[in-house]
């Protein structure tokens, strides 16, 4: 099952989630969907990466919506031998000075290039396992700090055993985010020195050693974002695998689980900060490349984090996945190529406006079908639609556009409008779950004046028919706290504009009037809809010309450039073969 793959030097990509695809809840949202076009990449490019995640059995959810808006959380499990391969290694971590069993899943992204990138999908539903042991690769996200935690040492610990196991040679392991940061605690534990090789005062563990392997992605400056766990649970859930804490005794490695020995409790503060275990902060400590996921996120992180030299690789996403069939179709007949070296689509410009318009045309239609399958309205193949599709959470602030509804229905009332609107609130996140609430409350004011549809549900599938079908996309965050985003990427590949607040990838994204046009708050954006974005789409003195041109723009400037292989071949350069 693994032929191919064991033949050379890899990177060891260790995600929380990895979207792989619509049947496989094995994502919650952006990182995990940025992880799977990662791979997907690396397929296409034929990159030696090899996936690490959670099977996540139970997946995250599956999203309704009752009469008033409210969320409902279905929970939805899924099957791994109807999608994946068992493999028969199996390694053990130690949780509470148990032996917690694991074994992996093989996942195979076949890219229509040619290429094939394994994902191990980690796995502690075994009947050696205590019952609650086997849930701890149940549920994305789910649980308290201890079921968090639990599931970070299986991911950081038992994702770098299982691939030694398995016999990968490792080139470098790159952690995508700080959720599996504790691989470099497992990497200390590998490389540590004899004891009677250390002087008073050395340290333990070859950590140059160790930080020569590692590669650290940093994706929020949202505070919450960052995973911290109490030293108090560290020490119970660690137990016999960590010394110095409280005592001096170190315990004798041996039994499963223990394989290099324990970790010594002051080495691990001095990594993961004095207070907590510090996940991100842990992840800095034992990489010698950081990088943020745009230049401006990069910028904040350098201030976040003193001391630490933070690059920017901005994110991309995947080709391919992201151009609905109509614009797949049209790239292949006019730019042959394109899926291997997506900055050909320079050559856009080339293309008749009649295509182009014909390939947006049949996109907007797939979603006028969604929408009518899903909620009963029937959308106006000739209006300008808008669309807002993302997590629903505070900081996205969804309601910017519907600050004024009088206003919103002036404009209306001289370029028709209508608004798709799609997004899955954390479960955890009630005041997320309110802005659905409120979001159908407006929709409900507006009724009779702009269609305003929100679509459950959001998912794989769904964001394709968004990205495409729309034509204006909009983002609305509170600067500085998108790092990246990529939905707006994901709209270039279909010409489709953004409305944007000026940050995340925007930033290096934005010319304005040409690939879309930045907003500050809810006055610019009104004045920009009315003024200068619905009189430019409604044009007709030119044949919809103008339109079309910033159409081309949006995919000969964006879409070239903000996509997952040209991220891919700048990590390869610059982190992989450092």
């Amino acid at each position: 099952m693994l032929d191919g793959f064991l033949s050379r030097p890899c990177v060891a990509y260790f995600s929380m989630e990895i979207a792989l695809r619509n049947e496989i809840p094995t994502y919650a949202g952006g990182l995990g969907v940025l992880a799977g076009d990662t791979l997907r990449s690396a397929a296409d490019l034929a990159l030696p990466l090899v996936g690490v995640t959670l099977v996540s059995r139970a997946g995250y959810f599956r999203q309704e919506i009752d009469s008033l808006g409210g969320q409902l959380e279905r929970h939805v499990t899924w099957e791994p031998q109807r999608w994946a391969q068992a493999l028969d290694a199996k390694v053990a971590v130690r949780i509470e000075d148990k032996p917690v069993w694991v074994n992996a899943w093989l996942y195979v992204i076949e890219s229509r290039l040619g290429g094939r990138a394994p994902v191990l999908l980690l796995d502690t539903d075994l009947p050696e396992n205590r019952p609650e042991d086997r849930e701890i690769t149940h549920y994305l996200y789910g649980g308290d700090d201890a079921y968090r935690l639990k599931q970070e040492m299986v991911l950081g610990f038992g994702g770098v055993r299982i691939l030694r196991a398995l016999g990968f040679e490792i080139s470098a392991y790159h952690m995508n985010e700080g959720h599996s940061a504790l691989l470099g605690v497992e990497l200390m534990r590998r490389f540590a020195y004899p004891a009677d090789d250390v002087r008073p005062g050395e340290s333990l563990y070859d950590l140059p050693r160790v930080r020569d392997l590692c590669r650290f992605t940093t994706h929020t400056p949202v505070e919450a974002g960052h995973d911290r766990f109490p030293y108090g649970l560290v020490k119970r859930l660690f137990a016999s695998s960590v010394y110095g804490y409280n005592d001096h005794q170190v315990p004798k490695p041996g039994e499963p689980g223990t394989e290099h020995g324990p970790i010594e409790f002051g080495a691990l503060t001095a990594l993961a900060g004095d207070e907590s275990l510090n996940m991100t902060r842990l992840a800095l400590n034992v990489s010698d490349f950081v990088n943020g996921v745009a230049k401006r996120h990069a910028e904040l992180s350098a201030k976040m984090y003193p001391g630490y030299q933070v690059r920017a690789i901005t994110n991309g996403v995947h080709p391919f996945t992201w151009s609905a069939p109509s614009f797949r179709e049209l790239y292949d007949r006019c730019i042959p190529g394109w899926c291997h070296e997506p900055e050909l689509l320079l050559r856009v410009h080339g293309i008749p406006d009649a295509d182009i318009l014909a390939a947006h045309d049949k996109a907007k239609q797939a979603l006028v079908g969604k929408v009518q399958a899903l909620t009963g309205v029937a959308l106006d193949p000739q209006a300008a639609t808008l669309c807002f599709a993302r997590r629903m959470t505070a900081y996205k602030r969804p309601e910017m556009l519907f600050t004024d509804i009088e206003r919103l229905k002036a404009i209306a009332r001289q370029h028709p409008l209508q608004i798709v609107l799609a997004g899955k609130a954390h479960p955890h996140d009630e005041e997320g779950k309110r802005l659905i609430v409120r979001l159908h409350e407006h929709a409900r004011e507006l009724a009779g004046a702009v269609r305003v549809v929100y679509l459950p549900d959001h998912d794989l599938d769904l964001a394709l028919l968004l990205v495409s079908g729309a034509d204006i996309w909009l983002n609305t965050p509170l600067p500085p706290l998108e790092a990246s985003g990529t939905s707006g990427m994901k709209a270039a590949f279909n010409g489709v504009p953004s409305l944007s607040v000026l940050d995340g990838w925007w930033v290096e994204g934005c010319i304005e009037g040409v690939t879309g046009w930045a907003i500050e708050d809810a006055a610019t954006l009104y004045g920009k809809l009315e003024q200068v974005v619905l009189p430019r789409y409604y044009e007709s003195s030119d044949g919809r010309h103008g339109w079309v041109r910033i159409m081309k723009s949006v995919i000969g400037t964006n879409a070239a450039y903000f996509n997952s292989h040209r991220m891919m071949r700048r990590y390869a350069t610059e982190a992989y073969l450092r």
